[in-house]
């Protein structure tokens, strides 16, 4: 049995060698990075290696300050050394895999993987990151040995972000290499793995790049400007709101011509290889160094006025972003459907330019897909994947598209589009003509099958059970509860879960009242309670609208029982008879985050951004958030015993009063949101079944409810202190008198009120101290207009 991947050194400390060290390190594998001593330091009797390890440290900080960030907090970074290739490549000896990730030219792999092969250890795995070189090229000389450890290993940028990792093996790859990285990629890294053919730019850059070049060259055919095609390209057509030129900008101009050039090299027998062929005014942008957000400016930048400004591909000149308003008003309104099929068929049967330009562009793109899975060419550059589902999960996973090709094109009617296909002229492979005479409506099927264009017949995958979705996991053909804003389901294995139905998965009263009705049913027919909602965002918190319109009618009795109830819940939740899990993801904030500290136990994704943001729009946390964070913060102190306080309120103060968000799950450990023992999911989509198995673990360990707990809190000084650390900032304009009014409020709940320090302050009198800081600021006109501003304009006022 082969050991687990434990130490890992990466070779090239530039943005994609830094972003893979660093998320190695997030996966809690040691790793050494390195680069080539600065040429100015080359002499080898040079004793000193810190400056010869210049190089390598600037990626280490590169990452480090990378936003969005690289490290899933500063102390993953401490997994990481640095190292350089002239003096440290013996450290390599203990590695378990090398991943390469220097300039893209043959030589310098070559050469350096030559190096390597007499030092790496028999059960080292080398690979590269190459975006597309041959992996025949690279291995030329080496042994057989060491060519059977080798392999691509193609992530995408930004590392820790992008889920798509895509694997080519060379020819002389074992399948025990492959599988061993495939499990690491998977299980230790949360990627998903997509198998690619040796052929240039592999599938995803393949198909995406093309996707890309096609509307750079529609734009100019339709006589279009940049901020039209990705009105079109963006959301309406289920792919993310940065679009065509936008992305472009993001992933620099340069970067997008490299690609594209090396497909049009290489690329001699595709048919569509003009596509790959750069125009004229994107190599001038290139050579007048407008490569978008590196150097603030490409196809978009903004102007001195801040407002944001067109590139003129006629002129190479800047000009107010406009565009013809037909299309950004039809766009605007598809963007609106919530269904990316529904979207994707809306704009592309819309009338008018913006439906015209979709459908060129859709099935140019989805064509050239069908004639890329194997067998749909003679050629074997055009194979770049066995079925349509690693296309699909390529441009998924790699691309952030909400739908991969074959699935828009289901969204949008097989036959319909073969039709409108062939009276635009476009040529698509034999293998769709099988489809028909075989009577296939789509290339899904119900149940996972796909259609295999090799043969023609539908096929499937072994499923994971570990990735199912949540709608397969429930059991029964009603759910067990059911309000308007949320629903009870059987999981399975003795497990409830509770899934937010609102918009946003935001917090209303049958929420509230669905979370308790939950907990009562799971205790007395389950043996646990996940809370496992859907959607882009766990919870963004309550219904601010309910709160705002509360406010302002001066309801005071229903919005004291709205956020009592809503306490109550939480409180239910934490002393629960049978353990509750919560699975949070996204944007966990407010009352999201309420509902987790409530819950007491968590199995996070990875990527779960978390905090209490109230005062943002002029509140206090409402749902026991301040006295369950700074109970947590106060763990392991016994009741009775003497402690100080102070030092700990404090920490918590400054994290809520700042509306302190915490940028991963990992990070909100550190920050006390949550506990160091709970779970936290690489892949998004293990995230419902390793929160049923931590569910199941607890209740198979024999699970007891935690004891209720009262402490002797700063009281009266307390918030004497921190009332002049606020005034401190108001008199820098660091904040303003609405700011300490609600900070000053905060600290009262948080020191237990005035009489905090004279006894013990209980659970309920911290709720009740909560509870009033709440209404108490509803009722303030400056807070109403805090409500107000974020409900209109999704931002926060300062006031």
């Amino acid at each position: 049995m082969r050991k687990p991947i434990r130490r890992a050194a990466v070779i090239g400390e530039g943005v994609m060698g830094s972003g893979i060290a660093a998320h190695l390190a997030n996966a809690g594998v040691h790793v050494l990075l390195m680069d080539i001593v600065p040429p100015d330091l080359s002499d080898p009797q040079r004793r000193d290696r810190t400056p010869r390890n210049r190089f390598a440290s600037s990626g280490l900080e590169r990452a480090l300050k990378a936003r969005p960030a690289a490290f899933f907090s500063k102390e993953r970074a401490q997994l990481v050394s640095v190292g350089n290739v002239d003096d440290d490549l013996d450290r390599i000896r203990d590695c378990d895999l090398v991943v390469e990730a220097v300039i893209e030219q043959i030589e310098p792999k070559r050469s350096l993987f030559a190096k390597l092969q007499s030092i790496v250890g028999e059960e080292c795995i080398v690979a590269s990151n190459t975006s597309g070189l041959r992996i025949a090229e690279m291995t030329q000389g080496l042994s057989a040995p060491f060519c059977q450890r080798f392999l691509v290993m193609h992530f995408f940028n930004p590392v820790r972000y992008m889920k798509l990792l895509e694997l080519v093996a060379g020819p002389l790859t074992s399948a025990e290499t492959l599988e061993r990285i495939r499990r690491f990629g998977e299980d230790t890294l949360g990627k998903g793995i997509v198998l690619a053919k040796d052929t240039p730019n592999f599938v995803g850059n393949r198909v995406g790049v093309h996707a890309m070049m096609t509307a750079i060259h529609l734009m100019l055919d339709e006589g279009l400007a940049p901020e039209d095609v990705d009105a079109i390209t963006g959301e309406p057509m289920g792919h993310p709101k940065s679009a065509s030129f936008r992305t472009a900008d993001i992933v620099g101009i340069d970067t997008l011509v490299h690609v594209a050039d090396n497909c049009f090299a290489s690329l001699v027998h595709d048919e569509d290889r003009s596509v790959f062929e750069v125009p004229a005014y994107v190599r001038a942008m290139v050579d007048k160094k407008l490569l978008g957000d590196k150097t603030k400016g490409g196809f978009y930048r903004r102007g001195k006025d801040g407002e944001i400004q067109t590139l003129d591909p006629k002129t190479l000149e800047y000009r107010a972003r406009g565009g013809d308003k037909e299309i950004r008003n039809t766009c605007k309104e598809i963007a609106k459907i919530e269904d990316p099929r529904e979207r994707v068929r809306k704009l592309v049967g819309a009338p008018g330019k913006a439906g015209e330009f979709a459908w060129k562009a859709a099935a140019r793109s989805l064509a050239y897909a069908a004639r890329r899975v194997g067998g749909a060419s003679d050629h074997p550059e055009n194979h770049i994947a066995d079925d349509i589902v690693a296309i699909d999960d390529a441009m998924k996973w790699g691309y952030n598209w909400d739908l991969g090709p074959f699935e828009t094109w289901d969204a949008l009617g097989f036959d319909a589009v073969i039709d409108r296909m062939r009276k635009s002229g476009l040529a698509l492979p034999p293998s769709l003509e099988a489809m028909r005479s075989r009577n296939a409506q789509s290339f899904y099927k119900p149940g996972g099958a796909f259609l295999d264009l090799r043969n023609g017949d539908y096929a499937t995958r072994a499923a994971d059970p570990r990735t199912l979705p949540l709608a397969s996991q429930r059991r029964g053909a009603a759910p067990v509860l059911k309000n308007d804003g949320a629903e009870a389901w059987d999981l399975g294995d003795g497990i409830l879960g509770l899934t937010f139905k609102t918009k946003a998965n935001s917090i209303d009263p049958d929420v509230i009242a669905m979370m308790t009705a939950a907990v009562s049913r799971a205790e007395s027919e389950f043996r646990a309670l996940v809370i496992a909602n859907q959607g882009e965002h766990f919870c963004v918190g309550a219904n601010l609208f309910l709160v705002a319109m509360a406010a302002s009618q001066k309801e005071w009795g229903q919005l004291r029982e709205l956020v009592k109830g809503f306490q109550l819940a939480c409180q239910r939740m934490k002393y629960a008879s049978i353990p509750v899990v919560a699975a949070p993801y996204g944007m966990t904030l407010g009352g999201g985050l309420e509902v987790c500290l409530g819950a007491g136990n968590v199995q996070a994704a990875a990527e779960t951004y978390s905090g209490l943001v109230e005062l943002s729009v002029g509140l206090v946390p409402g749902g026991g958030g301040t006295m369950n964070l700074l109970w947590r913060a106060l763990e392991g102190v016994p009741n009775g015993a003497t402690v100080d306080a102070y030092a700990l309120v404090t920490q918590v103060f400054k994290n809520v009063a700042l509306a302190r968000v915490a940028t991963s799950a990992a990070e909100a450990q550190e920050f006390g949101y949550f506990r160091r023992q709970d779970g936290i999911s690489f892949d998004r989509a293990r995230q419902i079944a390793e929160s049923k198995a931590r569910a199941i673990g607890l209740a198979e360990s024999g699970w007891h409810p935690p004891a209720s707990r009262a402490y002797v809190l700063p009281g009266e000084s307390g918030i004497a202190t921190l009332s002049m650390m606020i005034r401190t900032l108001v008199d820098a304009g660091q904040a303003s008198e609405h700011d300490a009014k609600i900070a000053i409020k905060l600290a009262e709940v948080l020191c237990g009120g005035v009489a905090g320090s004279s006894r013990e302050v209980t659970e309920d009198e911290m709720l009740e101290l909560e509870r009033e800081a709440f209404i108490s600021l509803c009722g303030e006109p400056k807070s109403q207009e805090r409500m107000q501003h974020m409900l209109m304009n999704n931002k926060p006022l300062r006031n």
